[in-house]
């Protein structure tokens, strides 16, 4: 079996390119590669109604975050504060690490 790699990681900054949105900016909570989409800090909000369970959970609407499509969004630079494709460099030292492309900002640290 393949193993899936995104271009984008859990904390990253991200700006939505299209859809309902586009052009806000969040940080990056969770990634799912089997389904090639991930869920942005307080953007694609949707309402969920859910049923009590007994003494532990409250019955009623509930707000969270949806998931985006890996297509829908860009990462950010932290340098240019641009929406930036990004490139792959080996270091030295033999790590590899995801590079701006317009900049040549190393993104990981």
């Amino acid at each position: 079996m393949v193993k899936k790699t995104c271009h984008i990681k859990k904390g990253d900054r991200v700006k939505v390119i299209t859809g309902k949105e586009k052009g806000k900016i969040g940080n990056v909570l969770k990634v799912m590669l089997e389904r090639d989409k991930l869920i942005v800090e307080s953007l694609n909000m949707v309402k969920r109604h859910t049923k009590g369970g007994g003494r532990t959970r409250q019955s009623g609407v509930v707000e969270k975050e949806a998931p985006i499509h890996l297509s829908n969004v860009m990462l950010m630079c932290n340098k240019c504060i641009k929406p930036m494709r990004i490139k792959k460099r080996v270091l030295e030292d033999g790590r590899k690490v995801r590079v701006c492309g317009q900049c040549d900002e190393i993104i990981d640290a």
